[in-house]
């Protein structure tokens, strides 16, 4: 037999196209590039083709090196069947498909499987055999469970929901399970009740009641959801009676505001749906008697859930908090014309409340509930919750007080007096183990002998009830407890002094005095003050003084002006001018300082009244001085006004003078005005050219002083912004400034310069020549008209010149200068 050689043998088995890649497979069957190649020259080929070079590449390939830490040849053998798969996949081979990936993930290491497991599931899911991509989910999932939301996403398309749930759940259960979508526990929790609850008819391997009632102890604040949910599953199954029971339980334990509203807006449209369901059907199938029941029956089911609905909202609120005294009185009032159920609330919200926590006043609720039996005329049962309030343990001891006068406030409406002051006395009695009034280590039973509010309506019923030496007694009692207030303290007195007990009411407010400082001790200093010049007058002057000066001694400025006002009235009525004057003197400086021009004020006016006029001068001078500008100017006004009153004009022009100094002309106009009206009545040219020469000066002095505060804040506020903005433009903004001042300074001085004379201008004013003229042609009495040649000659030197009236000069102005 002639030998064949394996050129011709492969001749005849491929094609010739075909042969060199062959004889080089033949010469490297383990090179994978070799293969690769050739794989890459037969895309283009017969499929069946290339399926059997896949399979003869996979098949000659020799096995994976581990020792290497590098291995190409398994890198492209990943790459074979990858392509291999994706290959067959395009040619709708399920079933071989199928195999072929198992048979990579066989062939495989398992560290490279998630480089194969994509492709089968993308190939498994878009086949429409869902029990095949199930089966391959499940392989999958043993060798990466944290890819379930997957699966479940997969199980809910294809409506295997069942299975979707019960993956779902273990989910949920599983601690450490970390959601890719970066789900929370409770959000996959929440998906996992609508699932059950919306498909009750699909989910039959889990207990949907018990899923949801264990997330209703878990996800405490999310229950209103929970809620709907187990409610919404039943109502989906049939069991509309059992989603009722659970809306019932729902909003009967929910404890926040808005699960209740989600539970009640829930359960209020189940009604509704349930009502409209029913008319539904009662149109189309005829109506008949059980029909209407029925109907009726659901309407009022609604109407009394719809009218529950505050008296639901306020158990959440009472279940929120059961020591909220205010929702105990709200759901007091819900109950209104039930008194039954009020009774029963008000005996269920005082064994409820624990006063130390309570929020509000756990009194009133004891208080209330008297008042219903008393409302009702049942005042015995009204004395029996009254004596049982007295013996709680209240946190405040105002509390327990405020039940024993509202106790003997009940006895008083019912005019049974000695029972409200038994209860009183009682109240006030001293207990057997004395505390003080803010000791929190003794209950409050121990504490309220202490209590103002008891005593001081104790004393009111001794003063209307009771006997003189009772109330005296009481008001006794209190001011040796050292609890009375001032006010306490005037009745005191005044009680006594109604008894005419004077002696006595005076002892009152001197105890009163020891008990408190100022300024608490005010009110009984001025009433007793009051009282004890009503009383003697002037016939215990010298005690009366020494209970003024034991007043002032101490005494803050802010109270002083109405004890040495009475001081000093007592004084001008009873004693001394002098002494009163020296009582208005040390006021004007013991006062505060808004009030020492109201003082210096009295004291003028009390001064005039007393020795005249003129004694009043020492006074406007200190007042002038130690007042502020702003009231000083007020005294300097006065001041010149009773001077020039006096004929003393000289005074009140050095009086002007000596106030302008404080009187800015842009500020007080109305000062420089009055000066001007004064010169013209009283001065002649001289005297207001000086004063209109002081008023340039004082303007000049206030300008230099404006300009000077305005160039320092300007400087503060442009130094930063002008060298940070333009730090070579500093120095040229400064010389700028410092030019402009010397401009204006230049001004000034060429203001002040002697000027023409022209009449009488010839002094620097900022009058004008019309001012001038109309000041000169106002009548003067006092002025005297001296002739000069001068100005007689000047007279023809322009027409805008001032015309001057001429009056002859009386005689007896010269005297003996006449002949002279």
């Amino acid at each position: 037999m002639t030998c064949l050689s394996t050129v011709h043998i492969l001749g005849l088995l491929f094609e010739d196209d075909d042969l060199p890649y062959e004889e080089e497979i033949i010469r490297n069957p383990y090179s994978v590039k070799c293969w690769m190649r050739y794989i890459e020259f037969k895309q283009n080929g017969p499929k069946s083709t290339l399926n059997m070079i896949y399979e003869r590449a996979l098949k000659e390939l020799p096995a994976t090196d581990n020792s290497k830490p590098i291995d190409y040849t398994l890198f492209y053998k990943i790459l074979i069947w990858m392509d291999y798969c994706q290959f067959l996949v395009s040619q709708c081979k399920i079933t071989r498909s199928r195999r072929t990936f198992d048979r990579a993930l066989r062939a495989l290491p398992v560290t490279q499987h998630p480089r194969i497991w994509p492709l089968y599931l993308r190939f498994v899911r878009d086949l429409p055999l869902p029990e095949t991509a199930i089966r391959v989910y499940r392989r999958y999932l043993k060798l990466s469970p944290e890819n379930a939301e997957e699966y479940i996403d997969y199980l809910r398309s294809v409506g295997r929901l069942d299975e979707a749930a019960v993956r779902l759940a273990a989910v949920v259960n599983d601690e450490n399970f970390v959601s890719k979508e970066g789900k929370s526990n409770y959000q996959l929790w929440h998906e996992l009740c609508d699932l059950i609850s919306q498909n009750p008819d699909k989910v039959t391997s889990l207990n949907v009641g018990a899923i949801i009632r264990g997330g209703l102890t878990r996800f405490t604040d999310q229950l209103g959801k929970l809620w709907c949910s187990l409610a919404d599953y039943y109502i989906r199954s049939g069991h509309f009676e059992k989603a009722r029971d659970v809306y019932e339980e729902a909003i009967l334990t929910v404890v926040t505001v808005r699960d209740f509203t989600q539970v009640f807006d829930s359960y209020a449209q189940f009604e509704e749906s349930m009502i409209a369901a029913k008319m539904e059907t009662t149109a189309e199938m005829g109506q008949d008697e059980d029909d209407d029941i029925d109907l009726e029956l659901r309407l009022a089911r609604f109407e009394q859930l719809i009218a529950r609905r505050p008296l639901l909202l306020n158990s959440v609120l009472l279940r929120q908090n059961p020591h909220n005294v205010h929702e105990w009185h709200k759901r007091v009032k819900l109950y209104d014309g039930n008194p039954r159920q009020i009774i029963n609330t008000y005996t269920e919200a005082v064994q409820t409340i624990d006063p130390m926590k309570a929020t509000g006043k756990p009194h009133s609720l004891w208080v209330f509930f008297a008042k219903f039996y008393e409302e009702n005329e049942q005042l015995d049962d009204a004395r029996t919750i009254f004596e049982k309030a007295t013996k709680v343990n209240y946190k405040q001891v105002d509390d327990l007080a405020a039940v024993w006068c509202e106790y003997g406030e009940m006895e008083l409406r019912h005019e049974n007096y000695e029972q409200a002051l038994r209860i009183l006395r009682k109240a006030t009695a001293i207990p057997s183990k004395k505390a003080e009034y803010f000791d929190a280590s003794e209950p409050v039973q121990n504490r309220v002998y202490k209590s103002l509010k008891v005593w001081s309506m104790l004393a009111d019923l001794e003063e209307s009830l009771g006997t003189f030496q009772s109330t005296k007694a009481v008001y006794d009692r209190i001011i040796d407890l050292r609890i009375a207030t001032p006010q306490i303290i005037i009745n005191y007195a005044m009680f006594l002094e109604e008894h005419n007990y004077f002696e006595e009411s005076f002892k009152a407010y001197e105890r009163g005095i020891a008990l408190f400082k100022w300024p608490n001790v005010y009110d009984i200093w001025n009433t007793y003050l009051t009282k004890f010049i009503d009383r003697y007058g002037g016939k215990k002057l010298e005690r009366a003084r020494d209970l003024f000066e034991q007043a002032l001694d101490g005494c803050p400025a802010k109270f002083a002006k109405t004890i040495y006002l009475l001081y000093a009235k007592l004084e001008e009525e009873y004693g001394l001018a002098r002494h009163a004057m020296a009582v208005y003197e040390r006021a004007t400086q013991a006062v505060e300082t808004e009030e020492r021009h109201l003082m210096f004020n009295i004291y003028i006016k009390r001064a005039a009244e007393i020795y005249g006029v003129t004694y009043t001068r020492a006074i406007y001078q200190k007042a002038i001085e130690v007042l502020p500008d702003e009231h000083a100017r007020d005294m300097c006004l006065r001041f010149a006004d009773m001077e020039s009153k006096l004929g003393e004009i000289d005074r009140g022009r050095a009086i002007y003078s000596y106030c302008s100094q404080i009187c800015d002309p842009r500020v007080t106009a109305n000062f420089w005005q009055t000066w001007k009206d004064f010169e013209i009545r009283h001065g002649n040219e001289d005297t207001i050219r000086e004063m209109l020469r002081i008023k340039r000066s004082v303007q000049a002095t206030y300008n230099t002083q404006v300009n000077f505060m305005s160039s320092q804040m300007l400087k503060a506020t442009t130094s930063s912004t002008v060298s940070d903005l333009a730090p070579g433009q500093m120095g040229i903004d400064d010389m700028k400034m410092l030019e402009q001042k010397a401009q204006q300074l230049a001004a000034e001085a060429e203001q002040d310069k002697p000027k023409p004379k022209e009449k009488i201008l010839f002094v620097r004013s900022d009058t004008s020549r019309s001012e001038l003229a109309e000041l000169a042609k106002q009548a003067n009495p006092d002025e005297i008209d001296i002739d000069d040649d001068e100005d007689e000659e000047d007279e023809d030197q322009g027409p805008d010149e001032v015309q001057l009236e001429q009056k002859s000069v009386p005689t007896a102005v010269f005297g003996g200068l006449k002949d002279d």
